[in-house]
């Protein structure tokens, strides 16, 4: 089965954006990464790679997150 090829540039960089702004928010509402991680529940390791735009979130995932931060989906992904 052939590879799907990977993201163009534009998404690497809007998923980047996207793992700050989760980041930043969560800072925000003074939360470790562990605490939202638990929370969703994923591991601290996936939880970081979201953060740092290294993996892809599913829309459900973004959700959880956004809840267990507690803020509305649109902040983290304006």
């Amino acid at each position: 089965m052939p590879r799907s090829a990977p993201p163009p540039d534009w998404v690497l960089d809007r998923r980047r954006r996207i793992g700050a702004q989760i980041r930043a928010a969560r800072l925000h509402a003074n939360l470790t990464q562990e605490q939202v991680a638990h929370a969703v529940p994923m591991d601290r390791a996936t939880y970081n790679r979201i953060e740092q735009g290294h993996a892809a979130a599913l829309l459900d995932t973004l959700l959880l997150i956004a809840d267990a931060i507690g803020v509305p989906l649109a902040e983290l992904v304006r």
